[in-house]
C-alpha cells in the first residue's frame, strides 16, 4: 500500500512538472501562435532571479513566487515591445528571432553568473510514507500546478480580461472594432505567458543545479506538451501532461530515466500520427 502511494505521487508530479513547464508556452504559442524558442531561457533566468533574491535575503517563496514571475515578466514585456510585436504572424521570423534570444540571454548569463552550477536547497524536506521517503517539495510543486490551472481557467473563463484575450486572439480585428487595442492586449498576454514561464523556472531551481544553458533542458518537452495537446490552451496542456507523464514516469520507474525520457518522446511521436490536430483536435473539442 505504500509503495503504491509512492508511485502515485510520483506519477502525479510528473505530471505536473510537465503542465508547470508548459503553461506559459501554452499562453504565448497556444493563444498567440507565436514560437518562442527562448522559452527554456525564460525558464532559466526564473531561476537565476530566485537565487539572486534568496542570496540577498528574501525569502525561498516570495523570490520563487513572486520574484521570478514579476521579474522575467518584465523581461518579457521588452521584448514583445522592442521585437515580438513586429512580427506577429510570422512564424518563421518569429523563430529566428527568438533562437537569436536564447543566445543572447544564454551568453549575458553566462557573462554575469559564470559556466558554474549554482542553486539552492529545496525549502521543504522529505518524509516517510511507510518504508518509503517521499521528496516533500514535490508534493509542493503539485499543489501550486493545481492553484495555477484553477486560477488559469477562472481568468479565462469569468473574467473580462481573458475574455478580450481569447476574443483577440481569434478576431483581432472585431475586438478592435469593440473598442479593444489589440496591440495592447497582444502585449499583456505575452507578460502574462512570461510570468508564468519565469515562476516555472523560479519553483524548480530549487530541484536542479543552474547554469546558462540549462533552459535546453525543458523547451522540447514544454514544446511537445503543447503541440500534442491541440488547440485548447488548459485541456490540452492538462491531457497531453497526463498521458505523457504517466508514459514517461512508468518507463522510469520501471527502468531508467533515460529510457522515460524516450519513451515520452516515443509517446509524443505516436499521438501526432495518431491526432495530428492533437488530442483536443479529436477529444474535449470546444473546451478551453
Amino acid at each position: 500500500m505504500d509503495l503504491a502511494g509512492v508511485l502515485a505521487i510520483e506519477i502525479v508530479y510528473s505530471v505536473a512538472s510537465l503542465v508547470l513547464i508548459s503553461a506559459g508556452l501554452a499562453v504565448i504559442f497556444g493563444m498567440m501562435r507565436v514560437i518562442n524558442l527562448a522559452h527554456g531561457e525564460f525558464m532559466m533566468m526564473g531561476g537565476y532571479a530566485t537565487i539572486v533574491a534568496v542570496h540577498a535575503g528574501i525569502n525561498v517563496y516570495i523570490a520563487m513566487l513572486v520574484v521570478a514571475p514579476l521579474v522575467v515578466g518584465l523581461i518579457g514585456l521588452v521584448v514583445e515591445r522592442l521585437v515580438i510585436r513586429f512580427l506577429y504572424g510570422r512564424l518563421i521570423d518569429t523563430m529566428l528571432a527568438t533562437w537569436g534570444l536564447s543566445l543572447f540571454f544564454i551568453g549575458l548569463a553566462t557573462m554575469i553568473f559564470g559556466n558554474t552550477t549554482t542553486g539552492i536547497s529545496p525549502p521543504i524536506s522529505g518524509f516517510a510514507l511507510g518504508a518509503y521517503q517521499v521528496n516533500g517539495y514535490n508534493l509542493f510543486i503539485i499543489l501550486v500546478v493545481v492553484a495555477l490551472l484553477v486560477g488559469m481557467y477562472l481568468v479565462l473563463r469569468l473574467t473580462r480580461i481573458g475574455l478580450v484575450a481569447r476574443g483577440t486572439m481569434q478576431r483581432a480585428d472585431m475586438a478592435s472594432a469593440l473598442g479593444y487595442n489589440p496591440d495592447r492586449v497582444y502585449m499583456a498576454t505575452f507578460f502574462a505567458g512570461s510570468a508564468l514561464t519565469g515562476l516555472a523556472g523560479g519553483i524548480l531551481a530549487p530541484l536542479v543545479g543552474l547554469v546558462p544553458s540549462t533552459g535546453a533542458t525543458y523547451i522540447a518537452k514544454a514544446f511537445i506538451t503543447v503541440i500534442t495537446g491541440g488547440a485548447s490552451v488548459i485541456a490540452g496542456m492538462v491531457s497531453s501532461a497526463t498521458v505523457l507523464g504517466l508514459v514517461s514516469q512508468v518507463f522510469t520507474l520501471a527502468t531508467t530515466a533515460v529510457v522515460g525520457e524516450v519513451a515520452l518522446l516515443i509517446a509524443a511521436v505516436i499521438l501526432l500520427r495518431l491526432l495530428p490536430q492533437g488530442i483536443t483536435g479529436r477529444f474535449f473539442r470546444g473546451s478551453m
